[in-house]
């Protein structure tokens, strides 16, 4: 990264010392005590394309409910799932379920290689896991140690070519005596100083070290690859309602929200058209919701009937009548629980359109 690779990391190490951020699942600085590997690993699955704010309140209610990994191999599979409701990616929450009852059988990996055989563990999780609960040497590079390491070298490799690169020229920095502060302080450099935008070159610990340390020139680095077009899907909700209760299903274990309740409805395609009704009712347009996935924007048309008998099936699919009042608890993914927002707060409003 660059020839004074000592001073590098001992300027870092020096701003962290003193700007750490305080994280529930972290220790302070130069702390004598090592981390416990489970709050490691559970925190950092968590931060998978979450942000901070967002991942501590859900850390700490696992936390709460399940403090070891053992508790938490030993909870159901609903139980978990409807606690991560909302988190959003919910391959992780199962994967977290299969890889913890991999632990509680046979112990925590102690290195990288461990780690990358458990599911939901990538290339960037391994290192930082090995590095901050082990104390190991790993070169854990993250989007925000993607920035700040592209800016430093001045790399214009494009990414995600440019990984292995950034890698090679991280792992000889990183100290054998505080590599899990070193891994950290980088995050929380990328996080506070040198952000996306118009970062604090000037407040920089390690300008005089960079190849850029100009916030202009930094501003264009990382090099991207173009976005890709993320394209749109269309489906239709069925709102059914009997007795002030409200019909939920439980999605298949595999695939898309796999395992979480939602409402019934129409298969999610690229034709806007509107799916044929479950069945003959008084049914009613009652709005529509957006939701952006990773990989497809998705539009669902919500439609409402309200039957005199509870069904116990509905289009195949077997049906959990649930209070509405209960709505709220009941685990619901973000794109349901948007649903379910809108039809609560509409309760009191008349239908936008009938349908004979």
């Amino acid at each position: 990264m660059c020839q004074k690779q000592g001073m590098f990391s001992t300027a870092l190490l020096g701003w962290y010392d003193a700007n750490a951020r305080t994280l529930p699942w972290r220790l302070p600085p130069n702390s004598v005590t090592r981390p416990d590997p489970y709050r490691v690993w559970l925190s950092e699955i968590m931060l998978q394309q979450t942000g901070v704010a967002t991942v501590t309140r859900y850390f700490q209610e696992f936390t709460r409910r399940w403090p070891t990994v053992e508790a938490l191999a030993a909870a159901p599979d609903e139980a978990i799932m409807a606690a991560w409701a909302g988190l959003g990616y919910y391959t992780r929450a199962r994967n977290l379920i299969t890889a913890a009852r991999m632990i509680a059988a046979r112990g925590f990996p102690a290195d990288e290689s461990g780690w990358r055989a458990l599911p939901g563990v990538g290339p960037y999780t391994a290192a930082a896991i090995t590095a901050i609960a082990f104390g190991e040497r790993c070169a854990a590079v993250d989007t925000n140690v993607e920035r700040v390491a592209s800016r430093v070298l001045n790399l214009r490799t494009p990414l995600p070519a440019a990984r292995a690169e950034i890698r090679a020229a991280l792992l000889p920095l990183v100290p054998a005596n505080r590599p899990g502060d070193f891994t950290q302080a980088l995050m929380d450099l990328g996080s506070a100083v040198c952000t996306p935008r118009r970062p604090g070159c000037s407040a920089c610990p390690v300008r005089d070290y960079c190849a850029t340390a100009d916030p202009v020139a930094a501003e264009a680095l990382p090099v991207k690859p173009p976005p890709k077009t993320r394209p749109a899907r269309y489906g239709c909700v069925w709102w059914i309602e009997s007795g002030g209760d409200v019909a939920l299903i439980r999605r298949p274990p595999r695939g898309l929200l796999g395992g979480m309740p939602g409402f019934p409805g129409s298969h999610w395609t690229e034709d806007p058209a509107h799916a044929p009704l479950p069945f003959a009712s008084d049914w009613r347009r009652t709005g529509e919701i957006s939701h952006i996935f990773t990989h497809f924007s998705l539009r669902l048309v919500i439609f409402a009937a309200e039957l005199a008998n509870q069904f116990p099936v509905v289009a195949g699919e077997a049906i959990d009548w649930t209070p509405r009042g209960a709505l709220e608890s009941a685990g619901l993914p973000t794109v349901y629980a948007k649903v379910a927002q809108l039809m609560l707060a509409s309760a009191d409003q008349p239908c936008f359109e009938t349908l004979c």
